[in-house]
């Protein structure tokens, strides 16, 4: 007999996965930035340092690219499994607008659509409009 899938079913799967594909890349990324004793221009040192100067605000998204990723860069795929990170509450927002529009809870599917509007404003918008 097929059992119903619930929306928590799917809410909590999204999360156990989107959280478990973020852990390989980051642990995957350390790891090579650990084999290659640093990542790109960065020297090992220069990555573990209480100090250091690399941080997501001098690492724009675009430093994910095919040569990084296929060159093996660490950095790479630590920030893709940061980005996965980041993206999985952002999906579990999505779904949780799906799930109030299936039980005609009207009233709450329009504020979790102005919650996803607003992390999509705070996300993409906002950052562009912010100068350095």
């Amino acid at each position: 007999m097929p059992r119903n899938i619930s929306f928590e079913d799917i809410i909590g799967w999204t999360l156990r996965v989107g959280v478990l594909i973020s852990a390989v890349f980051i642990i995957f990324g350390i790891g090579l930035i650990y084999v290659h004793r640093g990542a790109g221009i960065y020297t090992f040192k220069d990555l573990v340092a209480a100090n250091s100067p690399v941080n997501t605000s001098i690492l724009p998204v675009s430093y994910i690219n095919s040569r990084t990723v296929a060159g093996l860069n660490g950095l790479a795929y630590v920030l893709i499994g940061l980005i996965i990170l980041m993206a999985t509450p952002v999906i579990r927002v999505a779904i949780g607008i799906a799930q109030f529009a299936h039980e005609r809870n009207w009233l709450y599917t329009f504020i979790t659509a102005v919650v996803f509007m607003n992390l999509m404003l705070a996300i993409f918008v906002i950052p562009a409009l912010v100068v350095k």
